[in-house]
C-alpha cells in the first residue's frame, strides 16, 4: 500500500468533516447575490443590489473603499513594523551576548501573555497624552507594539537555525557586523520574515477591539469597525447588505491564506526555536 492509499481515509475523514463549512460559504455567497421569499431558502431571482456598496455610498457613511483604503494602510504599515523592528531586535538576541538577554527573553514573553484588552485604558491615556487618540497613526502603533513581542521572539527562534559558518566567512573577509546580517543572514531567514509580515498582517485585518476603542471617529474607521457598524444600525439593519459586506472583507485574508498557507506554515519551523 502506497502513501497515496494509506493517506485517502484521512482525506476523507477531513473532507465530511469541512462539507459543512463550504456549503454554508457557498450558500452564503449565493444569498447575496439572490433574493429569495419571505420564509423560503430556495432563492427566485438573481440580483445586485446587496452589492451596490461597492458603487454607492449610503447616508451618513464613508464609502466602503475609503474604508477598505483605511484597512489597507492599518494591516500593511503595523506589518512593516512588526517586521522591520522584529528582524532586527530577534538577529541581536540570537546573535549578540547582551546584558541581561534571558530577562529580556522573559519580558518579551510576559508582554505578548497579555491581552490587549487588559491595557486598552493605559494605551487609552497614552494616545490622549501624545495627540494620537482617535487617529490611524496611533491606533497602527498601538497595534505593532502588540504584536512586537510575538515577532521578536519568532525571528530569534529563525536566526537560532542559521549556522555561525556563514557570518564568521563574512567577518573574516572583512564585513562589518551590519553587513554580515544584511547580505548573508537575511536571506537565510527570508522565508521567516515572509511569513512573519503575513501573519503580522492577517492579524491587523482581523483586529477590532483597538480601532473601535482607539479610533472611533468615521475618517479611521476600517473595515471590522465598518461591519459592527451595521449591526449596531437597528432601525435599518439590513441582513443581505451584512453578508456582503462580510464577504468583501474576508475575501482578501481567504485569498492570502490559500495562496501563502505554506509560508504561514514556516512560522511553526523556525519560530518555535529558543
Amino acid at each position: 500500500m502506497n502513501g497515496h492509499q494509506k493517506s485517502w481515509p484521512i482525506i476523507l475523514v477531513i473532507t465530511i468533516l469541512s462539507a459543512p463549512l463550504v456549503l454554508a460559504y457557498a450558500y452564503l455567497f449565493v444569498d447575496t447575490v439572490t433574493n429569495s421569499p419571505p420564509g423560503s431558502v430556495v432563492p427566485h431571482e438573481f440580483t445586485l443590489e446587496h452589492w451596490s456598496f461597492l458603487w454607492q455610498t449610503r447616508p451618513g457613511r464613508l464609502s466602503i473603499w475609503r474604508v477598505t483604503l483605511n484597512s489597507l494602510l492599518f494591516a500593511t504599515t503595523s506589518a512593516a513594523l512588526v517586521v522591520v523592528v522584529s528582524s532586527m531586535a530577534g538577529y541581536v538576541l540570537s546573535r549578540l551576548n547582551v546584558p541581561g538577554r534571558s530577562f529580556f527573553l522573559a519580558g518579551v514573553m510576559m508582554l505578548h501573555a497579555f491581552p490587549a484588552i487588559t491595557l486598552i485604558v493605559a494605551i487609552f491615556i497614552v494616545l490622549q497624552m501624545v495627540g494620537l487618540y482617535n487617529s490611524l497613526i496611533g491606533v497602527i502603533l498601538v497595534k505593532a507594539a502588540i504584536d512586537m513581542p510575538l515577532g521578536i521572539w519568532l525571528m530569534k527562534g529563525f536566526y537560532d537555525t542559521v549556522p555561525w559558518e556563514i557570518e564568521m566567512a563574512g567577518i573574516q573577509d572583512g564585513a562589518s557586523r551590519f553587513t554580515v546580517w544584511r547580505k548573508l543572514v537575511l536571506p537565510q531567514v527570508r522565508p521567516g520574515i515572509f511569513a512573519l509580515a503575513l501573519f503580522a498582517f492577517l492579524l491587523a485585518w482581523g483586529e477590532f477591539i483597538l480601532p473601535q476603542v482607539l479610533a472611533p471617529s468615521g475618517n479611521a474607521q476600517v473595515l471590522s469597525v465598518y461591519l459592527a457598524s451595521l449591526i449596531a444600525d437597528d432601525n435599518n439593519f439590513d441582513m443581505a447588505l451584512f453578508k456582503s459586506v462580510g464577504l468583501f472583507y474576508i475575501a482578501p485574508v481567504l485569498v492570502l491564506f490559500f495562496v501563502f498557507q505554506n509560508y504561514l506554515m514556516n512560522i511553526y519551523g523556525g519560530g518555535t526555536k529558543g
